[in-house]
């Protein structure tokens, strides 16, 4: 499946890994069957969460109307002809973990709810608030909440360094917990945005769970630390099968392996083997293998020649920091984390953004895009269309964009430019 032409992270690479994917995938399909009067009585139940929707009201109407009164169905219309985006089959709507997080994520995350309101999103987000403190009561409630829910979308979390270094960031308590084992960022040049390179289309997939982010560290005698880098067979081969599989599944002709292999003969050297031993099995996709040094270089000078990434933890970081600053910077990269059952949904560069906290300028484009991102693995592609269209659109007018790329718009107006948009693109009246 290649990706999408407009569609900025329009790739779903948590699909063939997440057994809620495939739940979701039957509900979808209408494999699952649901009587008339259990419909009705679980909407009955749930009314005043479709009362609180601003498309509620209508909601609630067509079921009384079709599944309780029987009245035959209106014509059918095409996406284009409605006045609303269509709902999830069998009225059924997703619960999502959301996580504020620190500095600016806290006012995007409403931003997200408006835009979702507007765009009638069947989803509702159980909200759960992490600190940076030494308090594990937080992390645990959100770690149970995504349990629960399976999804999340969040912000990134301040880290504490003034703790001791055997407490774990928050961030990395929460991915290793979950085995959050695949990063994957989407880096694509964006329309209205100018950058040194054009046409760059990359797809990054960072080790999530090892290397230096083991936190084991010590100190063996006084002034001398050392930090052990772990790295594991099990591991690499199963990240460099995700990569391989999300490179055959999106219609992608390269996989990169970034390692350090001539320095670090055991540790690199062992990740870069089962690269190879794992591209044996895929022998339609070319396979290459770089340093990351000259990986640096060569993304600075000559970006295009990537197609997909894949490396250790540390490298990970570092190539999808100079990736994001490629096409314009952290505020418009959209991150996906994922496991075998869970998915947690943030921006790219996983910066809090604390510098620029409730000023009003904030770049809300990563944000939107990773809830989009969020959206397709609940396969409600047609929510993640619309606003990822209404994004794009926005980043065309030059008025719209914040001071990050260049602008003096602020996020509020970039908001309120991309809901008019999300209402053009529905076939709704723009409200003057």
């Amino acid at each position: 499946m290649a990706a999408s032409e407009s569609g900025v992270g329009d790739v779903h690479p948590g699909r063939p890994h997440s057994s809620s994917a495939v739940l979701c995938e039957s509900l979808a399909r209408g494999q699952c069957q649901r009587t008339a009067l259990g419909f009705w009585f679980r909407l009955h139940l749930g009314k005043w969460r479709l009362w609180s929707h601003p498309c509620g009201p209508l909601l609630c109407a067509v079921v009384r109307r079709t599944v309780v009164l029987g009245a035959p169905r209106a014509p059918r219309r095409s996406f284009s002809q409605r006045t609303i985006p269509p709902s999830a089959k069998y009225g059924g709507r997703h619960t999502v973990t959301m996580i504020p997080g620190d500095g600016i994520g806290p006012e995007l995350m409403l931003h997200v709810k408006s835009v979702f309101r507007h765009a009638c999103v069947p989803v509702d987000f159980e909200e759960v608030h992490v600190s940076s403190s030494a308090d594990e009561e937080d992390i645990r409630n959100a770690i149970m909440a995504i349990r629960r829910n399976r999804v999340a979308l969040k912000g990134n979390i301040e880290t504490n360094h003034n703790l001791p270094p055997s407490h774990k960031s928050r961030n990395n308590i929460l991915r290793t917990s979950l085995d959050l084992y695949a990063n994957v960022i989407h880096c694509k040049s964006l329309p209205g945005v100018v950058t040194r390179h054009r046409d760059i289309d990359i797809l990054i997939v960072r080790e999530n769970t090892e290397g230096e982010y083991s936190s084991l560290e010590h100190e063996s005698v006084a002034g001398v630390v050392e930090s052990l880098k772990i790295i594991t067979k099990a591991k690499s081969l199963r990240i460099a099968e995700y990569a391989f599989k999300l490179a055959q599944e999106c219609g992608r002709k390269k996989v990169t392996a970034v390692h350090k292999a001539n320095i670090m003969k055991l540790g690199d050297g062992l990740f870069l083997q089962c690269c190879k031993e794992v591209a044996a099995g895929y022998p339609q996709i070319t396979f290459e293998n770089m340093i990351v040094d000259n990986t640096t270089m060569q993304l600075v000078s000559r970006p295009q020649q990537f197609d997909v990434m894949v490396m250790p933890n540390l490298y990970g970081n570092i190539v999808n920091n100079v990736c994001a600053g490629l096409v314009g910077g952290p505020g418009l990269v959209a991150g996906a984390n994922y496991g075998h059952v869970y998915a947690v949904f943030e921006t790219a560069t996983r910066n809090t953004g604390k510098s620029i906290a409730n000023k009003n300028v904030a770049n809300p484009t990563a944000t939107l895009l990773a809830s989009c991102m969020m959206l397709d693995h609940l396969k409600l592609h047609s929510y993640a269309t619309s606003i990822r269209k209404a994004v794009l659109a926005s980043m065309d007018n030059e008025n719209m964009h914040t001071p990050d790329i260049g602008g003096q718009g602020t996020t509020s107006e970039a908001i309120q430019d991309i809901i008019r948009h999300i209402r053009i693109i529905n076939g709704r009246a723009v409200e003057a």
